[in-house]
């Protein structure tokens, strides 16, 4: 049985950080997992960057009121899933994400959690598992389930590697130019084209 594993951020929905950059005027917070592989160092970086302005989690959940599903993503993502078992691994954070799955009809995810404090204040983060990505691949596939992955960014690599079939959509050049045996497909049609093959073969 096949499980399909998928990044969230930048595949079926906005970059959350860019979105916020871009609403609260700090160009630097567009820093994403395509640009600094490190997950960890770039959280902390984010984090020194809100207490230097003095935002917190109301501030960033206010941005994320008004994003919505990238155009066609909750159509595949529906049609996915009466064909298959989809996950959305994320390293996003539960108080970011769950507007989001509202609008994308309460998919299955796995993702991280804020610490707040009482002020509104982020003061930390708590990462699931180490390599959540890879290593929540591994765990579905020690269970008896083969895995199709996909995603857009250095953190998602390792579990499309790690699959059976694994895709990158809508990625970055430099990522797609570094892994040339990897499909990268553009449009939600033939994403979906490719992963339903992926499942019947």
């Amino acid at each position: 049985m096949d499980v399909v594993c998928l990044d969230m951020e930048g595949v079926l929905v906005p970059e959350i950080w860019i979105a916020f950059a871009e609403a609260s005027g700090i160009p630097e917070l567009k820093r994403t997992t395509r640009d600094e592989p490190d997950y960890d160092k770039l959280m902390h970086w984010r984090l020194g960057i809100l207490k230097e302005h003095g935002l917190g989690i109301k501030e960033i959940q206010d941005v994320i009121a008004t994003i919505d599903p990238l155009p066609g993503a909750k159509e595949f993502l529906d049609k996915l899933r009466s064909e298959a078992q989809v996950i959305i691994l994320s390293d996003t954070f539960t108080q970011f994400a769950m507007p989001l799955m509202k609008k994308l009809g309460y998919p299955t995810l796995f993702c991280n959690t804020l610490e707040i404090a009482p002020s509104g204040e982020i003061t930390g983060f708590k990462m699931r598992i180490e390599n959540s990505k890879l290593t929540t691949v591994k765990a579905l596939q020690s269970m008896g389930f083969d895995t199709i992955a996909a995603g857009d960014s250095y953190n998602d690599l390792a579990m499309i590697k790690a699959s059976r079939a694994g895709f990158l959509f809508r990625s970055t050049e430099q990522i797609k130019a570094d892994n040339p045996d990897l499909q990268a497909f553009e449009e939600f049609d033939d994403f979906l084209k490719a992963i339903e093959n992926a499942l019947n073969n």
